[in-house]
C-alpha cells in the first residue's frame, strides 16, 4: 500500500490555498487533514501532532510563518510556501524541510513531496531501530539520522553533541563529526541520562569522557564547551567535584 502523508495548509490568500488544496488532491500520497487561512486559527490541529507535512505561508497577520515554526512538534515537518525568497535562511533554520515560492508549479509541489516522503521513510526506519534498542536493558549504541542514511554508534564514542545554527553536530572521540537530521532534543531522548547530561541549551556532553573543567567550560581538545550557570552545581555534582 502507498505511504499517505497526512498534510495541512496554512494561507491567508484564499487562492494560494485554493492552488495548493487542487494540488493535494491529485497527489495519490497526499492526505489533506486541514485547511486555515491563518497559523492562530491552526494551532490546536498541528499540536495534536497528527499532521506530517505542513504547507506553511510566512507572511501572514497575527502569527506569522517563522514564529508558528517554533510551535510545531518534532513529528511534522514545515514546507514553506512564500511570495518571497528573502526568507530561505530563516526558514532552514526552523527546521523546514522545504521552501517553495509563488506561485508553485505542480512539479515543484511534486519534488517537495518526495522530499517530504523520503524524510517519513527515514523517520519509520530509525523509529523501529530506535525501539528495538530502547527494549534492551542497556544499550550501547544509538541510531541516528545523518543525511539519507542511518548511522549506528557506541555511546561511549559519543564526547558531546552541539545545536549549531540550522545543524546538529555529534562529536565523537577518533571519528569525524557527524551532521545529523534530528533535533537536539530528539537525540537527547535517546542518550542514557545516567551518563549524558545537557549542559548549555546548545550542548549535550558524555559526563564519563569529561577530563577537563576550565572555569565555565569543559575543554574537549581544542573546543570548549560552555556550561550555563543553571547547569553548573548539578553537573559539578555528577562529575564528583
Amino acid at each position: 500500500m502507498e505511504k499517505k502523508l497526512k498534510c495541512i495548509i496554512i494561507d491567508d490568500e484564499p487562492l494560494a490555498r485554493e492552488l495548493l488544496k487542487t494540488y493535494v488532491a491529485k497527489t495519490s500520497s497526499l492526505e489533506l487533514i486541514g485547511c486555515y487561512e491563518s497559523a492562530a486559527d491552526a494551532v490546536r490541529t498541528v499540536m495534536d501532532g497528527k499532521a506530517d507535512i505542513i504547507f506553511l505561508d510566512i507572511n501572514m497577520p497575527m502569527l506569522n510563518g517563522i514564529d508558528f515554526a517554533a510551535l510545531v512538534p518534532s513529528g511534522s515537518r514545515i514546507i514553506f510556501v512564500t511570495a518571497y525568497d528573502n526568507y530561505a535562511l530563516q526558514g532552514f533554520k526552523v527546521n523546514a524541510l522545504d521552501y517553495l515560492l509563488k506561485p508553485v508549479s505542480y512539479s515543484d509541489f511534486l519534488k517537495s513531496v518526495g522530499r517530504a516522503l523520503e524524510w517519513k521513510t527515514m523517520c519509520d526506519a530509525y523509529s523501529s531501530v530506535s525501539s528495538s534498542h530502547h527494549d534492551q536493558a542497556s544499550p550501547k549504541t544509538i541510531t541516528i539520522k545523518v543525511k539519507n542514511q542511518l548511522v549506528q554508534m557506541r555511546l561511549d564514542s559519543i564526547e558531546y553533541v552541539e545545536a549549531r545554527n540550522d545543524r546538529v553536530i555529534v562529536f565523537r572521540k577518533g571519528s569525524a563529526p557527524l551532521p545529523s537530521l534530528m533535533t537536539l532534543r530528539e537525540i537527547e531522548e535517546l542518550l542514557p541520562s545516567d551518563t549524558f547530561m545537557r549542559v548549555h541549551r546548545s550542548f549535550i556532553v558524555n559526563i564519563p569522557l569529561v577530563e577537563i573543567v576550565e572555569r565555565n567550560r569543559i575543554v574537549f581538545g581544542k573546543t570548549y564547551v560552555p556550561i550555563s550557570e543553571n547547569k553548573r552545581e548539578e553537573f559539578l555534582s555528577r562529575l564528583g567535584k
